[in-house]
């Protein structure tokens, strides 16, 4: 018996999950335990509402939506399997980057935190302004720090938002490189890079 079943009997429970689903489903962000906690006039301990949030997960399995960890906190999204069905109800495109945006990002993400010059160093070419810029406004990256040489460059690393995005829990869930592939557009689609970052 867990030390939740001990304090709080099975109407309780019930009651607590109830809440936790009602305010995870109608959320439109990750929410944390600690903002979940506010739900509550008297708040179950961290360990007790992740135990009632993996119980809710399991109780959800093999439906359309799931109830998952990510790096900010629990959200129910589409399993993806159902996502060929909700695209006929959106059939706008998600934007596919260029080769250029996805070299960076992977760059940053994998070798993190990275200065700029050393994303150039690894690309072989400059790395336009633009597309740091871009990747900052997609609130995907982030200056974490200084690093201590010369002219003291930014050092970027991801941010939760990025990990959320891709439906990760944290950096030791991103996938092997190769798969990041399907996402780049072709040469002729791309969208034009500057002169300087081929």
């Amino acid at each position: 018996m867990s030390e939740l079943d001990s304090r709080l009997d099975d109407a309780e429970r019930a009651h607590l999950k109830k809440v936790l689903e009602a305010a995870l489903l109608v959320a439109s962000e990750p929410l944390p335990v600690a903002t979940l906690k506010q739900l509550f006039a008297v708040p179950p301990s961290a360990a007790q509402l992740n135990e009632l949030l993996d119980e809710l997960a399991h109780a959800w399995n093999g439906r359309g939506v799931e109830l998952v960890r990510l790096a900010s906190g629990w959200r129910f999204r589409a399993r993806l399997e159902m996502q060929p069905y909700l695209e006929r109800l959106n059939p706008d495109k998600p934007p596919r980057y260029s080769r250029a945006v996805m070299e960076t990002l992977a760059i940053i993400a994998y070798k993190q935190p990275v200065t700029r010059g050393e994303i150039e160093e690894i690309r072989g070419v400059t790395v336009s302004s633009a597309i740091i810029q871009a990747l900052k406004e997609r609130e995907w990256i982030d200056v974490v720090g200084h690093k201590e040489v010369p002219g003291r460059p930014e050092l970027l690393a991801t941010t939760r938002h990025f990990l959320d995005d891709l439906g990760l829990s944290g950096l030791s869930d991103l996938p092997p490189l190769a798969e990041l592939g399907n996402l780049v557009l072709p040469q002729a689609d791309a969208v034009p890079e500057p002169a300087n970052d081929a």
